[in-house]
């Protein structure tokens, strides 16, 4: 299951880990999010031990949005050691996200 990430939480939780994290800056209200948040769950399964895999509402964590500068969503921010490794903007297919999550892995 996908970690519930919030302003409260995501210095430890993101900033932190000592894994690659995928967030996924999303809201209620956006379709394409609709369309990619069942794919961050599978992610959150596939990668469990290897990646932590997880959701940002930003109309509730408006604090975090605002220090990456998450205008568009959806946006998926990948972190490894506190740093972005990569980010992808807008819905994308499985694939990419593990294509992405892959490279940041073994990187």
């Amino acid at each position: 299951m996908a970690v519930e990430f919030k302003d409260d939480n995501f210095q430890n939780l993101v900033i932190e880990s000592d894994k690659p994290v995928l967030v996924d800056f999303w809201a209620e209200w956006c379709g394409p999010c609709r369309m990619v948040g069942p794919i961050v769950e599978e992610l959150a399964t596939e990668y469990n031990g290897k990646a932590v895999i997880g959701k940002l509402n930003v109309d509730e964590n408006a604090n975090v949005s605002v220090e990456y500068g998450i205008r568009s969503i959806p946006t998926l921010l990948i972190f490894k050691n506190g740093k972005i490794a990569d980010k992808i903007v807008g819905a994308v297919p499985k694939a990419v996200l593990k294509e992405k999550l892959e490279a940041v892995l073994q990187a």
